[in-house]
């Protein structure tokens, strides 16, 4: 078995993109969880080049930074003036001085392209034996795009760009896809006999199949099974083209191992999401980042998580996460918002209106409606009643709150952190807790209610409420018309009290 050669990768990824109209370079637009360079580098990755190189100009240091980030093994190498592709890959290449082998080169504005058509191309150009290899594809469409120029047999001539070419070579349906294959030793030489004489005065990379095809150097064509994975962008319809383009790749790929999107016209899923087999997927739903849905989960509608997991047969009901844990089982929404660090265990529920950060909600628990549970611990089988704050912020640190396991806090509560309530602890409705309750007791922190009768008829004779008030103590007292002959004046019983003031209901 002959020994497999070394390779070189350039990405070619220094233009401006005037017409994307935006200050950041085009290479860095983002598409379904990578950027346009990015999704390149990782069709490039199967090849495991010895060295990748990526050609930058047009905002060079955002372009270095993001490269530091995603793929720190590449090489960024400056092109100060944008004099075309030839230039790039001659730049490129005083990088690695010592190479042989294969340099395959690749526009880095070509999302949609597949590794295995990468390896496809770089296989037949090896097997070939040849200087030089192009990727084509037959588009419906060539407009603005280079042509493949063949001879009467068949074979490649030259590359034209369109503004360059005649009539009848812009009548070619065949074009080339920006992406190649080279002997890095017959490509150096190459480089140095290009010339400007086109249109934009630049150094094409093109031309240098010509030069080969004139020297009686071997030239081929290897073309795309699918002229989609061809497709670049040049502004920003494009862009949006190709969005939906991969998002219906994506999804398409996704049903195939058995998870059910119910509208795959509406969901958005980053190529870095992972999704398990019965996960339900419903409409309205953006899947970002490192994000995991569990086998059996059901996600939307109307739902964003980025960088979020949930757990095996989970519900999240219009809600939006980050950096968030779900557990197995648990319930989410609708209408909540988990913060980053916000983990909730096995059948946990955090339910409506509640916002939740840096926080664990044991397993059972739940925090049904209406509250912010910021830097807390929450116990097992706890629950929190509605219109809950967690006061984490002093106005210079934040502090923590822990909630035991089996207690019931009442509705309206403020726990001013740092605070504790312990395991089978009780707090009263509408209370403000700044000190620890023990396990198993009522904190009850509220001053008590006292009434000053007959205040709407003092301050607000007149009104409304003063002749509803007037109306109601008539029939109460037997004077009016509304009450009735026999009938009790006071109705209700009791509420109920304890030694330490009355119980409360807290909401679930």
């Amino acid at each position: 078995m002959s020994q497999p050669h070394p390779r070189i990768v350039v990405v070619l990824a220094a233009g401006e993109g005037k017409r994307m109209k935006s200050a950041l370079p085009k290479v860095l637009h983002p598409l379904l969880g990578r950027t346009l360079v990015g999704h390149v580098l990782t069709a490039a990755a199967p090849l495991r080049a010895e060295r990748t190189v990526v050609v930058v100009g047009h905002g060079a240091d955002q372009v270095r930074a993001h490269l530091a980030e995603v793929a720190p093994e590449a090489t960024p190498v400056l092109q100060a003036q944008q004099l075309g592709t030839g230039h790039a890959v001659r730049i490129a290449l005083e990088a690695v001085p010592d190479a042989t082998g294969t340099v395959v080169v690749i526009n880095g504005d070509v999302p949609l392209l597949r590794p295995e058509t990468v390896a496809a191309l770089v296989g037949a150009h090896e097997d070939a034996g040849a200087a030089a290899t192009v990727l084509a594809a037959e588009v419906p469409d060539p407009t603005g795009l280079g042509r493949i120029v063949r001879d009467s047999t068949g074979r490649l001539e030259r590359i034209v760009e369109e503004r360059d070419a005649t009539p009848g070579e812009r009548a070619i349906r065949e074009i080339n896809a920006g992406i190649y294959a080279f002997d890095v030793v017959r490509l150096r030489d190459a480089l140095g006999k290009l010339c400007t004489d086109n249109d934009q005065g630049e150094e094409y990379l093109t031309d240098v199949f010509g030069l080969f095809a004139s020297a009686g150097e071997p030239v081929a064509v290897h073309v795309a099974a699918d002229h989609v994975e061809t497709l670049g962008c040049n502004d920003r319809v494009e862009l949006a083209g190709l969005r939906r383009l991969l998002r219906d790749r994506v999804n398409e790929s996704w049903m195939r191992t058995g998870v059910s999107l119910l509208d795959p016209e509406t969901t958005w899923i980053d190529v870095t999401v992972t999704l398990e087999r019965d996960a339900v997927i419903d409409q309205n739903t953006q899947l970002k980042g490192a994000s995991v849905v569990g086998a059996g989960a059901l996600v939307g509608p109307d739902v964003t998580l980025e960088d979020t997991v949930v757990g095996a047969g989970a519900t999240v009901v219009r809600s939006h996460a980050v950096g968030a844990e779900v557990g197995p089982r648990a319930s989410v929404g609708p209408y909540a918002y988990l913060r980053p660090a916000a983990k909730l265990a096995e059948k946990a529920k955090v339910g409506t209106f509640v916002e939740v950060k840096n926080s664990e909600i044991g397993a059972g628990s739940k925090v049904p409606h209406l509250t912010y549970v910021g830097d807390a611990t929450i116990g097992e089988q706890s629950n929190i009643g509605a219109a809950t704050v967690f006061v984490n912020y002093d106005g210079v640190s934040k502090h923590r709150t822990v909630i035991g396991s089996h207690a019931r806090t009442g509705a309206d509560n403020m726990f001013v952190a740092p605070v504790e309530v312990g395991d089978g602890a009780y707090t009263a409705a509408g209370s403000v807790i700044v000190e620890d309750v023990p396990p198993g007791a009522m904190g009850v922190a509220r001053a008590r209610q006292r009434n000053i009768t007959g205040w709407v008829a003092m301050r607000r004779a007149g009104t409304a409420a003063a002749e509803a008030a007037r109306r109601a103590t008539e029939a109460a007292s037997g004077q009016g018309p509304g009450a009735r002959e026999g009938e009790a004046i006071h109705g209700g019983a009791e509420p109920v009290r304890t030694a330490g003031g009355e119980v409360d209901t807290a909401t679930e």
